[in-house]
């Protein structure tokens, strides 16, 4: 089969230098290559596996479970703690703010930078605060099986540096931007 993509003139005042001839074969190799990868059902999940560790390849494929912070290094206090506790949680983890958890360990909260900007600027005795009352109620979570790309469009919506990331209603991990960063996902 022969597809003729030849051109009348080129670009260059002289009509030498290769220039529009150049672009209809580059148009005509995409085009062939886009009907090609339709036609074999080409996923974007088959394109990562072939590049995996390039930038695309891993907002395909890697998972916030990949870059989570679990166990002993998530953030995490029990509902009706002091203040300070939650202070020391945050500064103990690094993570920007800490889950605040019921009885059966599940999330009821976060308490986050932002709302300790906002405890100075509007409470006076720390003391006697609870972290119930100040800390920002449910907060933004993930999931661990989804794609980190998405926990990066969550983020960056709601103007945010960490989420948890709940199963079951239960904090099992800290995902904060800087993972996202050190991984290439952004």
């Amino acid at each position: 089969m022969h597809i003729d993509v030849g051109v009348s003139r080129e670009a260059c005042p002289h009509d030498l230098a290769p220039t529009s001839s150049t672009t209809a074969a580059l148009a005509m190799g995409d085009a062939l290559a886009l009907a090609l990868l339709e036609a074999r059902g080409f996923s974007p999940e088959d394109f990562a596996l072939s590049h995996p560790g390039g930038t695309l390849g891993k907002r395909l494929l890697l998972r916030v479970s990949d870059l989570m912070h679990g166990g002993e290094r998530l953030p995490c206090v029990p509902a009706g703690s002091p203040l300070r506790v939650a202070l020391l949680e945050m500064t103990r983890k690094g993570m920007g703010f800490t889950c605040v958890v019921d009885e059966h360990q599940r999330l009821v909260g976060v308490y986050t930078d932002g709302d300790l900007r906002r405890t100075l600027d509007q409470r006076g005795d720390f003391d006697l605060l609870k972290v119930d009352d100040v800390m920002t109620r449910g907060g933004k979570t993930t999931t661990p099986d989804m794609l980190a790309a998405e926990a990066v469009r969550i983020m960056e919506d709601n103007m945010i540096t960490a989420l948890a990331v709940v199963e079951a209603g239960r904090p099992i991990g800290a995902l904060h931007m800087h993972d996202l960063l050190r991984s290439g996902v952004i």
